[in-house]
């Protein structure tokens, strides 16, 4: 009996490819909110996420407590940090020295930020004035000290906009400084919050079109609360979908209705970014995790198979 033939032998279905899955944190304000906090860390470590991106306050307004939350994840749990550093004002020796500060203390992940400008608009002479800067910086001193990498390297990760920036003349302006921040050195885009499903697929044709290669992971916020999202539109500039504003305050004080109605929202804006080519998730918390962990249950992403908690927690320390 002769061998089968290529046209014989079995086909198999390639596995779906992992989903990127990570969150955003913030430095606690007080020692009530720390507590809370770490709650919140542990019930996001068992989802096993691949990082967690620490914000850092404007100016490095929270630079200590930043880092403390850097230090006590690294320490603590098993958590990756993704450390968030703004530039604009900083000169170039006071933002070596807050890298290097980083890589002392173990972080590998940097998401370079331009920051708020000043309200005079007035920056020191010699200061930083964009996200390209701090990522040209960054490699440099990532190259004084690459031996020390064992041949790795620092993952910086910028800001991408599925929505013009209130700042920018045009949608083609922030694709021309997304593509201007790859050139550079960036290794991946975590986008701003967006509110319609179809902004996330736009925004990666326009970058694909124009030559960004990097991975682009959507910013998804669970959309439960209409004060939060009315402040963080107010923040970023960024118009929210009007008819889920209305749909939350038809809630009234029904908490459970409104909770549902966001969750679906975010759900669906989560689903079409992933229909869209979406490598990932990143989920911006406010630092409570049950919005977040409900809006995941509702997604069922594949993820790698990596050891359990508990035995990575026992290697780990």
């Amino acid at each position: 009996m002769s061998p089968p033939t290529l046209i014989d032998a079995p086909t198999s279905i390639a596995a779906p490819a992992p989903v990127a899955l990570s969150y955003e944190l913030f430095p606690p304000r007080s020692p009530a909110a720390s507590e809370t906090l770490w709650k919140t860390i542990r019930e996001l470590e068992a989802t096993d996420p691949d990082y967690v991106s620490v914000t850092y306050g404007a100016s490095g307004s929270n630079h200590d407590t930043a880092l403390d939350l850097v230090d006590r994840l690294q320490l603590e749990t098993t958590l990756r940090p993704l450390a968030h550093l703004t530039c604009v004002g900083g000169s170039p020796a006071e933002l070596s020295t807050v890298v290097n500060e980083l890589l002392d203390r173990g972080v590998r992940g940097i998401l370079a930020l331009r920051g708020d400008t000043p309200r005079d608009g007035v920056l020191p002479q010699g200061a930083l004035r964009y996200a390209q800067d701090l990522i040209e910086l960054i490699r440099r001193v990532e190259l004084r000290r690459s031996a020390q990498f064992a041949a790795g390297k620092v993952a910086i990760g910028v800001a991408a906009y599925p929505t013009k920036h209130p700042e920018s003349p045009s949608e083609a302006h922030d694709i021309e400084v997304l593509l201007a921040k790859q050139r550079s050195g960036a290794d991946f885009a975590i986008t701003q919050v967006f509110f319609h499903t179809d902004q996330y697929a736009s925004l990666l044709n326009r970058a694909r079109r124009a030559g960004v290669t990097i991975p682009v992971i959507p910013g998804i916020m669970p959309l439960t609360s209409v004060r939060r999202i009315e402040k963080l539109a107010s923040l970023s500039g960024v118009r929210p979908d009007a008819s889920l504003v209305d749909r939350l305050r038809s809630a009234g004080d029904d908490e459970a209705a409104a909770r549902r109605i966001g969750i679906e929202a975010s759900v669906a804006l989560a689903e079409a970014a992933l229909e869209a080519g979406a490598p990932g998730l990143h989920l911006y918390t406010f630092n409570e995790h049950e919005a977040s962990l409900e809006v995941l249950a509702r997604l069922s992403l594949p993820r790698p198979s990596r050891p359990s908690l508990a035995a990575r927690r026992r290697s780990a320390h």
